[in-house]
């Protein structure tokens, strides 16, 4: 197979899929899907924290910084950052750090709790570029090894309550899951978030979980996940394009997308 042939086979591939050719980081959120997520499906997603990539092969976590795989790419002017001039790139990159500043994921819980008890876990996030953000409660603090929280023996009893820019309460995402299939999902799209670096107005939202605590004593680790994207905050993130006439809409890469660790919390089960 010639490398033309390989070329178009995979955009088919992509077009047939109804897949972007160039990832948007996280501005539309998963619409379609309904479904327990853990920080490994953003790999085109930058991070804040070096600490992500504990152990991982050396370099790794230098390539995924913020930094390196995100404002490099402004800074040069490549992969579509070229349509702005050099002063529009600092002043976006200004932006987009404000924003990174303002973003934030708190989780908190009791500290211990007794074998099976349900507790309540409540997750606030500040910032992030809308219109939608993921919010999902895993073991680790880590982008390649964290699972689902359930892999640490905690179990989500009910539909997670989840509160968005105006704290009022949104269901539709979670109801495009049929009931009979349980809405207990440890993961969470929030619709509506809206931030504006320019004003110094930041996005928030809350979620509450109702979680089970595993049956055998220990300590058992909770930490929140946070997806968000940062482009479309700024003014500059949707531009046209001359050539091809359209707009490009925050996140020429994924790397303009992050994924946030909050600490993590030990429960004392006993």
């Amino acid at each position: 197979m010639t490398v033309g042939v390989r070329i178009a086979t995979i955009a088919l591939i992509v077009l047939t899929l109804g897949l972007p050719l160039v990832a948007g980081a996280y501005p539309g959120g998963t619409p379609n899907f309904q479904t327990d997520a853990a920080p490994f499906c953003a790999g085109c997603h930058s991070s804040r924290q070096e600490s992500a990539f504990a152990g991982a092969p050396p370099g790794m976590a230098a390539k995924q910084l913020v930094e390196n795989k995100h404002l490099a790419v402004i800074r040069a002017g490549q992969g579509g950052y070229e349509l702005l001039t050099p002063a529009q790139r600092e002043e976006l990159i200004g932006h987009i750090q404000a924003l990174d500043a303002a973003s934030t994921v708190k989780l908190n819980t009791l500290p211990s709790a007794k074998p099976g008890e349900v507790v309540t876990v409540t997750v606030d996030v500040t910032g992030g570029a809308g219109p939608v953000v993921g919010i999902a409660l895993v073991d680790m603090a880590h982008r390649t090894l964290a699972r689902p929280i359930a892999g640490a023996g905690w179990q989500v009893v009910d539909e997670p309550t989840v509160l968005g820019q105006d704290f009022k309460e949104q269901t539709e995402w979670l109801h495009l899951r049929p009931a009979e299939a349980m809405r207990n999902l440890s993961f969470v799209n929030v619709k509506g978030i809206r931030s504006d670096p320019v004003a110094g107005e930041w996005g928030r939202a809350q979620i509450v979980w109702k979680l089970r605590a595993p049956a055998a004593p220990g300590t058992y680790p909770l930490v929140a996940a946070y997806w968000y994207g940062s482009e479309k905050a700024s003014p500059l993130g949707i531009i046209e394009d001359p050539i091809r006439g359209k707009l490009l809409r925050g996140g020429y890469a994924g790397g303009s997308g992050r994924v946030l660790f909050s600490d993590a919390i030990g429960v004392q089960v006993r």
